[in-house]
Protein backbone atom coordinates (compact mmCIF):
# COMPACT_ATOMS: atom_id res chain seq x y z
CA UNK A 1 0.00 0.00 0.00
CA UNK A 2 1.74 3.23 -1.08
CA UNK A 3 0.86 7.05 -0.97
CA UNK A 4 -1.97 6.42 -3.22
CA UNK A 5 -4.00 5.15 -0.74
CA UNK A 6 -3.16 7.74 1.92
CA UNK A 7 -6.56 9.22 1.09
CA UNK A 8 -8.10 6.49 2.39
CA UNK A 9 -6.17 6.12 5.10
CA UNK A 10 -7.35 9.51 6.12
CA UNK A 11 -10.34 8.83 5.68
CA UNK A 12 -10.50 5.91 7.78
CA UNK A 13 -8.92 7.73 11.05
CA UNK A 14 -11.38 10.25 10.68
CA UNK A 15 -14.03 7.86 10.56
CA UNK A 16 -12.42 5.97 13.64
CA UNK A 17 -11.92 9.01 15.48
CA UNK A 18 -15.01 10.17 15.21
CA UNK A 19 -17.41 7.69 14.83
CA UNK A 20 -19.66 8.43 12.11
CA UNK A 21 -19.92 9.05 8.08
CA UNK A 22 -21.32 12.12 8.72
CA UNK A 23 -18.87 13.46 11.30
CA UNK A 24 -15.85 12.16 9.19
CA UNK A 25 -17.69 14.04 6.10
CA UNK A 26 -17.60 17.14 7.76
CA UNK A 27 -14.20 17.61 9.19
CA UNK A 28 -12.60 16.53 5.97
CA UNK A 29 -14.91 18.41 3.55
CA UNK A 30 -16.19 15.79 1.42
CA UNK A 31 -19.39 14.09 0.75
CA UNK A 32 -20.40 11.28 3.28
CA UNK A 33 -20.43 8.81 0.07
CA UNK A 34 -16.76 9.89 -0.94
CA UNK A 35 -16.25 8.46 2.87
CA UNK A 36 -18.08 5.33 2.33
CA UNK A 37 -16.23 4.92 -0.77
CA UNK A 38 -12.71 5.54 0.88
CA UNK A 39 -13.40 2.74 3.16
CA UNK A 40 -14.86 0.25 0.95
CA UNK A 41 -11.71 0.45 -1.09
CA UNK A 42 -9.46 0.26 1.70
CA UNK A 43 -11.09 -2.88 3.12
CA UNK A 44 -11.02 -4.71 -0.46
CA UNK A 45 -6.92 -3.56 -0.83
CA UNK A 46 -6.54 -4.91 2.25
CA UNK A 47 -8.60 -8.15 2.75
CA UNK A 48 -9.96 -7.48 6.20
CA UNK A 49 -12.61 -5.47 7.55
CA UNK A 50 -11.72 -2.44 9.48
CA UNK A 51 -15.13 -1.36 11.38
CA UNK A 52 -18.62 -3.28 12.51
CA UNK A 53 -21.37 -1.01 11.33
CA UNK A 54 -23.83 -0.67 13.42
CA UNK A 55 -26.64 1.98 13.90
CA UNK A 56 -24.35 4.17 16.11
CA UNK A 57 -21.82 4.66 13.66
CA UNK A 58 -18.49 2.90 12.76
CA UNK A 59 -16.52 0.88 15.38
CA UNK A 60 -12.99 -0.42 14.43
CA UNK A 61 -12.01 -4.06 14.53
CA UNK A 62 -8.96 -5.34 15.18
CA UNK A 63 -7.64 -5.33 12.09
CA UNK A 64 -8.72 -1.54 12.32
CA UNK A 65 -7.06 -0.51 15.70
CA UNK A 66 -3.78 -1.80 13.97
CA UNK A 67 -4.40 0.12 10.70
CA UNK A 68 -4.98 3.19 12.97
CA UNK A 69 -1.68 2.55 15.16
CA UNK A 70 0.18 2.83 11.83
CA UNK A 71 -2.09 6.28 10.31
CA UNK A 72 -1.33 7.91 14.44
CA UNK A 73 1.93 7.46 13.84
CA UNK A 74 2.67 8.77 10.41
CA UNK A 75 0.23 11.65 11.30
CA UNK A 76 2.41 12.66 14.05
CA UNK A 77 5.62 12.18 12.36
CA UNK A 78 4.22 14.51 9.77
CA UNK A 79 3.29 17.33 12.42
CA UNK A 80 7.14 16.71 13.79
CA UNK A 81 7.92 17.38 9.99
CA UNK A 82 5.94 20.47 9.90
CA UNK A 83 7.37 21.92 13.26
CA UNK A 84 11.00 21.62 12.00
CA UNK A 85 9.84 23.17 8.88
CA UNK A 86 8.49 25.80 10.03
CA UNK A 87 11.46 26.45 12.28
CA UNK A 88 13.79 26.88 9.49
CA UNK A 89 13.51 29.78 8.38
CA UNK A 90 16.12 32.59 8.80
CA UNK A 91 13.94 35.67 9.66
CA UNK A 92 12.15 36.23 12.75
CA UNK A 93 8.81 35.60 11.10
CA UNK A 94 5.68 33.13 10.50
CA UNK A 95 4.08 31.59 13.62
CA UNK A 96 6.15 31.08 16.95
CA UNK A 97 4.28 29.35 19.30
CA UNK A 98 5.42 29.02 23.26
CA UNK A 99 3.66 27.43 25.76
CA UNK A 100 4.10 27.83 29.61
CA UNK A 101 2.09 26.89 33.10
CA UNK A 102 -0.87 29.11 33.66
CA UNK A 103 0.56 30.72 36.36
CA UNK A 104 3.31 32.73 34.97
CA UNK A 105 0.81 33.79 32.09
CA UNK A 106 0.13 37.24 33.71
CA UNK A 107 4.43 38.10 34.16
CA UNK A 108 5.04 36.34 30.40
CA UNK A 109 2.53 38.01 28.33
CA UNK A 110 3.69 41.08 28.20
CA UNK A 111 7.26 39.96 27.65
CA UNK A 112 6.15 38.31 24.07
CA UNK A 113 3.80 40.94 23.23
CA UNK A 114 7.07 43.43 23.35
CA UNK A 115 8.35 40.72 21.34
CA UNK A 116 6.47 40.40 18.77
CA UNK A 117 6.22 44.35 18.54
CA UNK A 118 9.99 44.50 17.34
CA UNK A 119 8.99 41.70 14.68
CA UNK A 120 5.89 42.74 12.86
CA UNK A 121 6.28 39.68 10.43
CA UNK A 122 5.51 37.22 13.51
CA UNK A 123 2.45 35.74 14.72
CA UNK A 124 3.10 34.63 18.22
CA UNK A 125 0.60 31.57 19.94
CA UNK A 126 1.00 31.33 23.91
CA UNK A 127 -0.76 27.93 24.79
CA UNK A 128 -1.10 27.70 28.48
CA UNK A 129 -2.59 24.19 29.29
CA UNK A 130 -2.01 21.60 32.27
CA UNK A 131 -0.82 19.05 29.40
CA UNK A 132 2.91 19.04 28.21
CA UNK A 133 3.15 20.00 24.53
CA UNK A 134 5.32 18.01 22.72
CA UNK A 135 7.99 19.53 20.95
CA UNK A 136 9.57 16.80 19.63
CA UNK A 137 6.18 16.70 17.44
CA UNK A 138 6.20 20.57 16.53
CA UNK A 139 3.50 21.55 19.08
CA UNK A 140 5.69 24.54 20.52
CA UNK A 141 9.10 26.15 19.46
CA UNK A 142 9.92 27.44 23.04
CA UNK A 143 8.20 25.78 26.54
CA UNK A 144 8.48 26.88 29.99
CA UNK A 145 7.68 24.34 32.15
CA UNK A 146 8.07 24.01 35.75
CA UNK A 147 9.37 21.31 38.51
CA UNK A 148 12.31 18.89 38.19
CA UNK A 149 14.23 19.09 35.18
CA UNK A 150 12.68 18.18 32.02
CA UNK A 151 14.37 14.72 30.30
CA UNK A 152 13.04 14.10 27.33
CA UNK A 153 15.69 13.09 24.57
CA UNK A 154 16.35 15.83 22.16
CA UNK A 155 15.63 18.52 24.35
CA UNK A 156 17.43 21.34 25.46
CA UNK A 157 16.82 22.07 28.52
CA UNK A 158 18.15 26.13 30.51
CA UNK A 159 17.74 27.44 33.39
CA UNK A 160 15.28 30.17 33.98
CA UNK A 161 14.90 31.03 37.61
CA UNK A 162 12.85 30.32 40.34
CA UNK A 163 9.28 31.35 40.86
CA UNK A 164 8.98 32.82 44.07
CA UNK A 165 5.13 32.37 46.24
CA UNK A 166 4.40 33.60 49.65
CA UNK A 167 1.12 32.96 52.00
CA UNK A 168 -1.43 35.89 51.23
CA UNK A 169 -4.67 36.66 52.46
CA UNK A 170 -7.15 39.43 51.57
CA UNK A 171 -7.48 42.68 53.87
CA UNK A 172 -11.11 41.76 55.36
CA UNK A 173 -9.67 38.35 55.52
CA UNK A 174 -7.17 39.98 58.51
CA UNK A 175 -9.78 41.66 59.56
CA UNK A 176 -12.23 39.30 60.87
CA UNK A 177 -9.31 36.28 61.53
CA UNK A 178 -6.36 38.08 62.34
CA UNK A 179 -2.91 37.23 60.99
CA UNK A 180 -1.02 33.88 62.74
CA UNK A 181 1.82 35.02 64.54
CA UNK A 182 3.75 31.35 63.08
CA UNK A 183 3.08 28.48 61.21
CA UNK A 184 1.94 26.77 64.62
CA UNK A 185 -1.06 28.70 64.41
CA UNK A 186 -2.08 27.95 60.64
CA UNK A 187 -4.58 25.35 61.72
CA UNK A 188 -6.88 28.25 63.57
CA UNK A 189 -7.49 29.56 60.21
CA UNK A 190 -8.84 28.53 56.69
CA UNK A 191 -7.11 27.99 53.21
CA UNK A 192 -7.46 28.24 49.47
CA UNK A 193 -5.45 25.24 47.60
CA UNK A 194 -5.47 23.97 44.29
CA UNK A 195 -7.82 20.93 43.21
CA UNK A 196 -6.46 17.72 42.46
CA UNK A 197 -4.14 14.98 44.07
CA UNK A 198 -1.42 16.23 46.47
CA UNK A 199 -0.10 19.64 44.44
CA UNK A 200 3.13 18.93 42.68
CA UNK A 201 4.45 22.38 44.03
CA UNK A 202 6.64 22.30 46.51
CA UNK A 203 4.58 24.61 48.23
CA UNK A 204 1.06 23.30 48.53
CA UNK A 205 2.93 20.03 49.67
CA UNK A 206 4.40 22.01 52.84
CA UNK A 207 0.44 23.59 53.22
CA UNK A 208 -1.35 20.10 53.17
CA UNK A 209 1.60 18.93 55.83
CA UNK A 210 0.99 21.93 57.55
CA UNK A 211 -3.17 22.46 58.15
CA UNK A 212 -5.61 19.72 59.34
CA UNK A 213 -7.85 18.60 55.54
CA UNK A 214 -10.41 20.46 57.34
CA UNK A 215 -9.04 23.63 57.41
CA UNK A 216 -9.06 23.55 53.42
CA UNK A 217 -12.01 25.87 52.52
CA UNK A 218 -12.11 26.20 48.83
CA UNK A 219 -10.65 24.68 45.92
CA UNK A 220 -10.36 25.53 42.32
CA UNK A 221 -8.62 24.35 39.24
CA UNK A 222 -7.13 27.47 37.62
CA UNK A 223 -4.90 29.87 39.51
CA UNK A 224 -7.17 32.73 38.02
CA UNK A 225 -10.01 31.41 40.69
CA UNK A 226 -7.48 30.69 43.21
CA UNK A 227 -6.43 34.02 43.57
CA UNK A 228 -10.08 35.35 43.23
CA UNK A 229 -10.70 33.36 46.35
CA UNK A 230 -8.12 34.61 48.12
CA UNK A 231 -8.69 38.05 47.23
CA UNK A 232 -12.38 37.58 48.06
CA UNK A 233 -11.91 36.62 51.95
CA UNK A 234 -12.09 32.40 51.06
CA UNK A 235 -9.26 32.08 53.04
CA UNK A 236 -4.99 31.98 52.57
CA UNK A 237 -3.20 30.70 50.20
CA UNK A 238 -0.30 30.58 47.80
CA UNK A 239 0.37 33.69 45.53
CA UNK A 240 3.77 34.17 43.51
CA UNK A 241 5.11 37.76 44.50
CA UNK A 242 4.97 38.86 41.30
CA UNK A 243 1.08 38.10 41.27
CA UNK A 244 0.96 39.71 44.78
CA UNK A 245 2.72 43.35 43.88
CA UNK A 246 -0.11 43.94 41.27
CA UNK A 247 -2.64 43.56 44.24
CA UNK A 248 -2.12 45.72 46.88
CA UNK A 249 -5.55 44.45 48.54
CA UNK A 250 -3.20 41.53 49.55
CA UNK A 251 -1.73 41.24 52.65
CA UNK A 252 1.62 39.01 53.23
CA UNK A 253 0.82 35.78 55.75
CA UNK A 254 4.16 34.44 55.54
CA UNK A 255 6.95 35.63 53.67
CA UNK A 256 8.89 33.58 50.78
CA UNK A 257 10.64 30.81 51.67
CA UNK A 258 13.64 28.75 49.49
CA UNK A 259 11.60 25.55 49.97
CA UNK A 260 8.66 26.77 48.29
CA UNK A 261 9.96 28.04 45.02
CA UNK A 262 9.36 26.86 41.73
CA UNK A 263 12.30 25.62 39.62
CA UNK A 264 11.44 27.14 35.97
CA UNK A 265 12.88 25.64 32.89
CA UNK A 266 13.25 27.07 29.04
CA UNK A 267 12.82 24.13 26.95
CA UNK A 268 13.31 23.72 23.32
CA UNK A 269 13.81 20.59 20.94
CA UNK A 270 17.03 20.40 19.67
CA UNK A 271 16.09 20.44 15.53
CA UNK A 272 15.14 24.12 16.57
CA UNK A 273 17.07 25.41 18.94
CA UNK A 274 19.55 27.00 16.45
CA UNK A 275 16.62 28.39 14.15
CA UNK A 276 16.87 32.59 13.90
CA UNK A 277 13.82 32.95 15.94
CA UNK A 278 14.17 30.45 18.56
CA UNK A 279 17.43 31.88 19.33
CA UNK A 280 16.19 35.82 19.13
CA UNK A 281 13.28 34.94 21.63
CA UNK A 282 15.32 32.57 23.90
CA UNK A 283 17.91 36.07 24.33
CA UNK A 284 14.79 38.51 24.94
CA UNK A 285 13.10 35.95 27.94
CA UNK A 286 16.88 36.30 29.34
CA UNK A 287 17.07 39.93 28.87
CA UNK A 288 13.62 40.30 30.69
CA UNK A 289 14.07 37.91 33.46
CA UNK A 290 17.33 39.75 34.62
CA UNK A 291 14.53 42.69 35.44
CA UNK A 292 12.17 40.62 37.36
CA UNK A 293 12.81 41.56 40.94
CA UNK A 294 9.67 39.38 41.96
CA UNK A 295 10.93 36.44 40.47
Amino acid sequence: MGLDSWDEVRTAWAVARLGTVSGAAEVLGVHHATVIRHIDALERRLGAKLFQRHARGYTPTEAGRDLLRVAQATADQFGQLQGRIKGQGETVSGDLTVTSITGIAPLLTPVLVDFQSRHPGLTVRFLTDARVFRLEYGEAHVAIRAGAAPEEPDNVVQPFGHLRVGLYASGPYVEREGLPSGPAELPKHRFVVPEGPPARAPSNRWLIDSVPGDRIAFRATEPAALLAAIRAGAGIGFVSVFEASQHPDLVEVMPPRSDWAVPLWLVTHVDLHRTTKVQALLTHLKDAARGWSAL
